[in-house]
Parts: C-alpha cells; structure tokens; sequence
C-alpha cells in the first residue's frame, strides 16, 4: 500500500454519524437489558430512582432505530444525535443524582422509600405491611469498583453523551 493512499483516507472513517447513532442505541439497550437482569435474574429491586433512570434510554433507543431508519439526510442525523445527546445528558443528571442521595450528598425525594397508599383500615394496614417491600433511593444495593449502578449508568451516560456531542462536531470538520 502507498504512503498516499494512506494519507489520502479520511480520518477516523469508523466513526460516521449512522454509526454513533448505532452505537449509542446499542449501549442504551445493553443498559437497558443490565438493569434487567439484575432485577430479574439477581432480584436487586429497583428504587424510584433506579426506573426514572431508565427512561432515556428507553427514549434513546426508539430515537436511535428511527434515526437509523429514517435519517438518510446529515442534517437529520444531526438532529437525531442532538436528541440523543440531551437524552445522555439528562441520564447523566440522573444517574449523578441517584449516586449523591446514595452516598448522602444529596436529598432523595420524600416519595422514594416511603410507605405505600395510606390502608383505610387497620386489618389493610397489616395486609400492607405483610406484603409491601420498601426499596429505598438512599441505599446501593449493588457496587463494584465502588461505584453503584446508578454511578455506572451515570460513567456510561456520559460517554454516549460525548459520542453524541462527538457526532454533531463532526459536521465542523467535513
């Protein structure tokens, strides 16, 4: 192979935009099938905090697949990496969030943990207490490397958001 069919290449090829979006979909998903397993395989339950996590990525996979399928145009692809990258940034802030009121830097919100629907009566109220499983926001119920996964989801969240934001630069240089 010459020099200059070397230099000629444009660089970082691999990283088109239909394919960050790819990626970023991806990542969402696996995210997605993660927070699953742990809930349905490992029986972590999640808290209030742990689903509103999930919504992001819910929305960034939909965003993903019909940014996949219907952006042929740059400019679409822009817009749906832009939508993809507030959607990371919003996870981001989730996630950031979730990991604070879990290590006490924050204050959780005042329904996450608590007491279920008030029982109209006493023979209710042992029939809740019998049968509800309070998850609090406040404790990690899984960590590794120290890190929760709502610290995890917020390391991860803000990767996809710099692929994003990545994608949208690239529009700069070509």
């Amino acid at each position: 192979m010459s020099t200059s069919a070397v230099t000629d290449r444009k660089p970082n090829q691999l990283l088109t935009r239909p394919r960050l979006i790819a990626l970023i979909g991806l990542a969402s998903l696996a995210l997605i099938a993660g927070a699953w397993f742990f809930e349905l395989v490992i029986h972590l339950r999640p808290c209030k905090l742990c689903l509103e996590q999930r919504v992001p990525h819910y929305a960034a996979i939909g965003l993903a697949l019909a940014g996949l399928v219907l952006a042929r145009s740059a400019r679409l692809q822009w817009f749906v990496l832009l939508g993809l990258a507030l959607l990371m940034a919003w996870s981001t802030g989730l996630g950031a969030y979730h990991a604070g009121v879990e290590w006490g830097w924050f204050v959780g919100p005042n329904d996450c943990g608590a007491a279920g629907p008030a029982a109209a009566g006493l023979q209710d109220f042992m029939k809740q207490l019998q049968t509800t499983r309070i998850v609090a926001c406040s404790e990690a119920a899984w960590r590794f490397l120290s890190l929760s996964l709502a610290g995890w989801n917020a390391l991860a969240s803000a990767g996809l958001f710099l692929l994003a934001v990545y994608g949208l630069l690239l529009s700069l240089t070509r």
